[in-house]
Protein backbone atom coordinates (compact mmCIF):
# COMPACT_ATOMS: atom_id res chain seq x y z
CA UNK A 1 0.00 0.00 0.00
CA UNK A 2 1.20 3.57 -0.86
CA UNK A 3 0.94 6.55 0.64
CA UNK A 4 1.15 9.62 -1.30
CA UNK A 5 3.26 12.41 0.76
CA UNK A 6 2.22 16.10 0.43
CA UNK A 7 4.81 18.36 -1.08
CA UNK A 8 5.31 21.46 0.79
CA UNK A 9 6.18 23.58 -1.99
CA UNK A 10 2.70 23.20 -3.64
CA UNK A 11 0.06 25.76 -2.18
CA UNK A 12 -2.36 24.65 -0.47
CA UNK A 13 -6.02 26.19 -1.55
CA UNK A 14 -7.75 27.70 1.32
CA UNK A 15 -11.49 28.51 1.80
CA UNK A 16 -11.91 32.07 1.22
CA UNK A 17 -15.02 31.51 3.79
CA UNK A 18 -12.73 29.63 6.03
CA UNK A 19 -10.46 32.34 6.41
CA UNK A 20 -13.17 35.05 6.74
CA UNK A 21 -15.16 33.21 9.81
CA UNK A 22 -11.80 31.19 11.50
CA UNK A 23 -9.78 34.70 12.15
CA UNK A 24 -11.43 37.15 14.44
CA UNK A 25 -13.34 40.15 12.75
CA UNK A 26 -11.60 43.54 12.96
CA UNK A 27 -14.13 46.23 13.62
CA UNK A 28 -14.12 49.29 11.87
CA UNK A 29 -15.49 51.49 14.31
CA UNK A 30 -13.00 50.43 16.31
CA UNK A 31 -9.82 51.32 14.09
CA UNK A 32 -11.27 54.65 13.17
CA UNK A 33 -12.44 55.94 16.76
CA UNK A 34 -8.72 57.34 17.94
CA UNK A 35 -9.10 59.39 14.41
CA UNK A 36 -12.37 60.20 15.53
CA UNK A 37 -11.45 61.65 18.95
CA UNK A 38 -8.19 63.51 17.59
CA UNK A 39 -10.74 65.20 15.00
CA UNK A 40 -13.06 66.25 17.80
CA UNK A 41 -10.06 67.58 19.92
CA UNK A 42 -8.72 69.45 17.46
CA UNK A 43 -11.85 70.96 16.65
CA UNK A 44 -12.64 71.80 19.96
CA UNK A 45 -9.15 73.33 20.71
CA UNK A 46 -9.52 75.58 17.71
CA UNK A 47 -13.00 76.83 18.58
CA UNK A 48 -11.91 77.85 22.17
CA UNK A 49 -8.57 79.74 20.72
CA UNK A 50 -10.89 81.52 17.70
CA UNK A 51 -13.74 82.43 20.42
CA UNK A 52 -12.51 85.67 21.46
CA UNK A 53 -12.16 86.79 17.64
CA UNK A 54 -15.37 85.57 16.96
CA UNK A 55 -16.60 87.29 20.05
CA UNK A 56 -14.83 90.76 19.26
CA UNK A 57 -16.33 90.53 15.53
CA UNK A 58 -20.09 89.69 16.69
CA UNK A 59 -19.23 92.13 19.47
CA UNK A 60 -18.47 95.08 16.79
CA UNK A 61 -22.54 95.18 15.89
CA UNK A 62 -23.85 95.73 19.41
CA UNK A 63 -24.63 98.90 20.94
CA UNK A 64 -22.94 100.06 24.19
CA UNK A 65 -25.75 99.80 25.95
CA UNK A 66 -25.60 95.86 25.38
CA UNK A 67 -21.93 96.09 26.21
CA UNK A 68 -23.04 95.81 30.13
CA UNK A 69 -25.80 93.32 29.74
CA UNK A 70 -25.31 90.87 27.24
CA UNK A 71 -22.15 89.20 27.38
CA UNK A 72 -23.31 86.22 24.87
CA UNK A 73 -21.81 85.77 21.21
CA UNK A 74 -24.73 87.02 19.33
CA UNK A 75 -25.94 90.85 20.06
CA UNK A 76 -29.44 91.16 20.53
CA UNK A 77 -30.18 94.35 18.62
CA UNK A 78 -27.55 94.42 16.11
CA UNK A 79 -26.19 97.28 14.49
CA UNK A 80 -23.79 98.84 12.11
CA UNK A 81 -23.86 102.31 13.75
CA UNK A 82 -20.09 101.73 15.30
CA UNK A 83 -18.59 101.24 11.67
CA UNK A 84 -19.91 104.77 10.86
CA UNK A 85 -18.80 105.97 13.58
CA UNK A 86 -15.35 104.75 13.03
CA UNK A 87 -15.55 106.00 8.98
CA UNK A 88 -16.43 109.32 10.43
CA UNK A 89 -13.12 109.73 11.87
CA UNK A 90 -12.09 111.17 15.35
CA UNK A 91 -10.81 114.65 16.32
CA UNK A 92 -11.45 116.27 12.68
CA UNK A 93 -9.27 113.24 11.17
CA UNK A 94 -9.99 110.49 8.45
CA UNK A 95 -9.85 106.86 9.55
CA UNK A 96 -7.89 106.79 6.70
CA UNK A 97 -5.67 108.61 8.25
CA UNK A 98 -4.52 106.18 10.63
CA UNK A 99 -4.37 103.28 8.45
CA UNK A 100 -1.71 104.95 6.01
CA UNK A 101 0.47 105.91 8.70
CA UNK A 102 0.21 102.42 10.35
CA UNK A 103 0.80 101.11 6.56
CA UNK A 104 3.63 103.36 6.20
CA UNK A 105 5.65 102.23 9.41
CA UNK A 106 4.79 98.52 8.89
CA UNK A 107 5.73 98.35 5.29
CA UNK A 108 9.15 100.59 5.66
CA UNK A 109 9.84 98.38 9.03
CA UNK A 110 9.67 95.28 6.38
CA UNK A 111 11.93 96.68 3.71
CA UNK A 112 14.29 98.28 6.16
CA UNK A 113 14.30 94.72 8.02
CA UNK A 114 14.90 92.62 5.21
CA UNK A 115 17.67 94.66 3.76
CA UNK A 116 19.67 95.70 6.64
CA UNK A 117 19.58 91.93 8.41
CA UNK A 118 20.27 89.83 5.13
CA UNK A 119 23.11 92.03 4.62
CA UNK A 120 24.53 91.59 8.15
CA UNK A 121 23.15 88.37 8.10
CA UNK A 122 25.81 87.42 5.23
CA UNK A 123 28.53 89.11 6.83
CA UNK A 124 28.32 86.99 10.18
CA UNK A 125 28.56 83.86 8.08
CA UNK A 126 30.25 84.35 4.96
CA UNK A 127 32.80 86.96 5.86
CA UNK A 128 36.13 86.26 7.96
CA UNK A 129 36.94 89.40 9.72
CA UNK A 130 38.54 90.25 13.22
CA UNK A 131 36.20 90.30 15.67
CA UNK A 132 33.40 88.80 14.13
CA UNK A 133 32.74 86.70 16.71
CA UNK A 134 32.84 88.87 19.66
CA UNK A 135 30.27 91.34 17.47
CA UNK A 136 28.53 88.59 16.86
CA UNK A 137 28.15 87.50 20.47
CA UNK A 138 27.25 91.13 21.53
CA UNK A 139 24.58 91.22 19.12
CA UNK A 140 22.98 88.40 20.32
CA UNK A 141 23.19 89.40 24.17
CA UNK A 142 20.88 92.63 22.95
CA UNK A 143 18.12 90.04 22.57
CA UNK A 144 18.19 89.94 26.84
CA UNK A 145 18.23 93.65 26.85
CA UNK A 146 14.65 94.92 27.47
CA UNK A 147 12.97 97.43 25.54
CA UNK A 148 12.28 99.97 28.33
CA UNK A 149 16.23 99.75 29.41
CA UNK A 150 17.07 101.80 25.73
CA UNK A 151 14.00 104.04 25.83
CA UNK A 152 15.66 107.12 27.64
CA UNK A 153 18.62 107.15 25.65
CA UNK A 154 17.12 106.86 22.17
CA UNK A 155 15.11 109.14 22.98
CA UNK A 156 17.38 111.83 23.98
CA UNK A 157 18.92 110.93 20.81
CA UNK A 158 16.53 111.48 18.62
CA UNK A 159 15.34 114.89 20.38
CA UNK A 160 18.97 115.89 19.82
CA UNK A 161 18.98 115.19 15.95
CA UNK A 162 15.57 117.03 15.99
CA UNK A 163 13.80 114.20 14.60
CA UNK A 164 10.75 114.27 16.92
CA UNK A 165 7.08 113.95 15.74
CA UNK A 166 8.64 112.38 12.55
CA UNK A 167 8.19 108.34 11.31
CA UNK A 168 12.38 108.24 11.65
CA UNK A 169 12.89 107.23 14.73
CA UNK A 170 10.51 104.54 14.39
CA UNK A 171 12.16 103.31 10.82
CA UNK A 172 15.99 104.32 11.44
CA UNK A 173 16.78 101.41 13.64
CA UNK A 174 15.47 99.17 11.02
CA UNK A 175 17.27 100.18 8.21
CA UNK A 176 20.30 99.62 10.43
CA UNK A 177 19.90 95.74 11.28
CA UNK A 178 19.11 96.92 14.76
CA UNK A 179 16.76 93.62 15.26
CA UNK A 180 18.88 90.81 16.26
CA UNK A 181 16.55 88.49 16.53
CA UNK A 182 15.84 88.39 12.32
CA UNK A 183 19.67 88.50 12.31
CA UNK A 184 20.02 85.28 14.19
CA UNK A 185 17.55 84.14 12.33
CA UNK A 186 19.32 84.72 8.88
CA UNK A 187 22.73 83.75 9.89
CA UNK A 188 21.32 80.02 10.64
CA UNK A 189 20.02 79.71 7.30
CA UNK A 190 23.22 80.98 5.36
CA UNK A 191 25.11 78.88 7.01
CA UNK A 192 22.72 76.20 5.84
CA UNK A 193 23.81 76.83 2.74
CA UNK A 194 26.79 74.95 1.08
CA UNK A 195 29.87 76.47 0.45
CA UNK A 196 30.34 74.95 -2.42
CA UNK A 197 28.22 77.65 -4.70
CA UNK A 198 30.51 80.65 -3.44
CA UNK A 199 33.12 78.72 -4.40
CA UNK A 200 32.15 78.14 -7.95
CA UNK A 201 30.84 81.66 -8.01
CA UNK A 202 34.10 83.52 -6.83
CA UNK A 203 35.75 81.28 -9.88
CA UNK A 204 33.67 82.56 -12.14
CA UNK A 205 34.80 86.18 -10.71
CA UNK A 206 31.92 86.72 -8.48
CA UNK A 207 32.64 89.00 -5.70
CA UNK A 208 30.87 89.23 -2.39
CA UNK A 209 28.34 91.83 -3.78
CA UNK A 210 27.16 89.26 -6.58
CA UNK A 211 27.05 86.09 -4.39
CA UNK A 212 24.97 87.87 -1.93
CA UNK A 213 22.40 89.25 -4.89
CA UNK A 214 22.12 86.25 -7.06
CA UNK A 215 22.73 82.91 -5.02
CA UNK A 216 22.37 83.59 -1.01
CA UNK A 217 18.85 86.00 -1.52
CA UNK A 218 17.08 83.44 -3.95
CA UNK A 219 18.35 80.58 -1.52
CA UNK A 220 17.09 82.54 1.90
CA UNK A 221 13.80 83.46 0.78
CA UNK A 222 11.63 80.86 3.37
CA UNK A 223 13.95 83.10 5.79
CA UNK A 224 13.19 86.68 4.08
CA UNK A 225 9.42 85.82 4.34
CA UNK A 226 9.27 85.04 7.81
CA UNK A 227 11.31 87.90 9.17
CA UNK A 228 8.82 89.91 7.03
CA UNK A 229 5.63 89.07 8.62
CA UNK A 230 7.12 89.18 11.91
CA UNK A 231 8.57 92.61 11.09
CA UNK A 232 4.95 93.61 9.69
CA UNK A 233 2.69 92.53 12.54
CA UNK A 234 5.17 93.92 15.33
CA UNK A 235 5.19 97.24 13.61
CA UNK A 236 1.67 97.45 13.04
CA UNK A 237 0.94 96.74 16.46
CA UNK A 238 3.47 98.85 18.07
CA UNK A 239 1.73 101.36 20.58
CA UNK A 240 4.76 102.31 22.97
CA UNK A 241 6.82 103.24 20.49
CA UNK A 242 4.58 106.14 18.33
CA UNK A 243 3.49 107.34 21.96
CA UNK A 244 6.78 108.34 22.68
CA UNK A 245 7.88 109.87 19.66
CA UNK A 246 4.83 111.06 17.59
CA UNK A 247 2.95 114.34 18.99
CA UNK A 248 0.37 115.39 16.59
CA UNK A 249 -2.75 113.39 16.28
CA UNK A 250 -2.39 113.22 12.39
CA UNK A 251 0.54 111.02 12.43
CA UNK A 252 -0.99 108.30 15.10
CA UNK A 253 -1.24 105.21 13.56
CA UNK A 254 -4.52 102.68 14.39
CA UNK A 255 -2.74 101.39 18.09
CA UNK A 256 -3.10 105.38 18.91
CA UNK A 257 -5.90 105.85 17.19
CA UNK A 258 -7.71 103.15 19.35
CA UNK A 259 -6.53 104.76 22.17
CA UNK A 260 -8.29 108.66 21.28
CA UNK A 261 -12.00 106.39 20.47
CA UNK A 262 -11.19 105.79 24.53
CA UNK A 263 -10.24 108.98 25.32
CA UNK A 264 -11.93 111.85 23.59
CA UNK A 265 -14.82 111.66 25.69
CA UNK A 266 -15.81 111.15 29.71
CA UNK A 267 -17.11 107.52 28.93
CA UNK A 268 -15.45 104.64 25.88
CA UNK A 269 -17.35 104.17 23.24
CA UNK A 270 -16.66 100.36 23.34
CA UNK A 271 -18.70 99.73 20.28
CA UNK A 272 -16.41 101.95 17.83
CA UNK A 273 -13.44 100.44 20.35
CA UNK A 274 -14.02 97.00 18.67
CA UNK A 275 -14.84 98.28 15.27
CA UNK A 276 -12.02 99.82 14.38
CA UNK A 277 -10.31 96.65 16.04
CA UNK A 278 -11.74 94.69 13.94
CA UNK A 279 -10.59 96.89 10.84
CA UNK A 280 -7.40 97.12 11.71
CA UNK A 281 -7.01 93.18 12.74
CA UNK A 282 -8.02 92.82 8.88
CA UNK A 283 -4.64 93.85 7.22
CA UNK A 284 -2.69 91.37 9.46
CA UNK A 285 -4.91 88.31 9.25
CA UNK A 286 -4.52 89.16 5.53
CA UNK A 287 -0.85 89.59 5.16
CA UNK A 288 -0.34 86.03 7.39
CA UNK A 289 -3.04 84.21 4.88
CA UNK A 290 -1.01 85.21 2.08
CA UNK A 291 2.80 84.68 3.19
CA UNK A 292 1.98 81.64 5.73
CA UNK A 293 2.88 79.36 3.09
CA UNK A 294 6.40 80.76 2.99
CA UNK A 295 6.21 80.53 6.87
CA UNK A 296 5.75 77.16 6.99
CA UNK A 297 8.08 76.50 4.47
CA UNK A 298 10.66 78.46 6.32
CA UNK A 299 10.15 75.54 9.61
CA UNK A 300 10.41 73.13 7.24
CA UNK A 301 13.98 73.72 5.60
CA UNK A 302 15.10 74.30 9.44
CA UNK A 303 16.17 70.77 9.57
CA UNK A 304 18.03 70.29 6.33
CA UNK A 305 21.24 71.38 5.52
CA UNK A 306 23.23 70.88 1.84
Amino acid sequence: MTTIESNPAVPVPVDPDHRRQSGPRRRPMRRHLPTALWIVGIAALTAVVLYPLLWMFSASFKPNAEFGSNQGLLPENPTFDNFVKVMQGIAGIPTWKFFLNSLILAVGAVIGTVISSSMAAYAFSRITFKGSKILFAAMIGTLLLPFHVLIIPQYIIFRNLGLIDTFWPLLAGKFLATEAFFVFLMVQFIRNLPRELDEAARIDGCGHGRIFLSITLPLIKPALITSSIFAFIWSWNDFLGPLLYLNSPDKYPLPLALNIFNDQTSTSDYGATIAISVLALLPVMLFFIIFQRFLVDGVATQGLKG
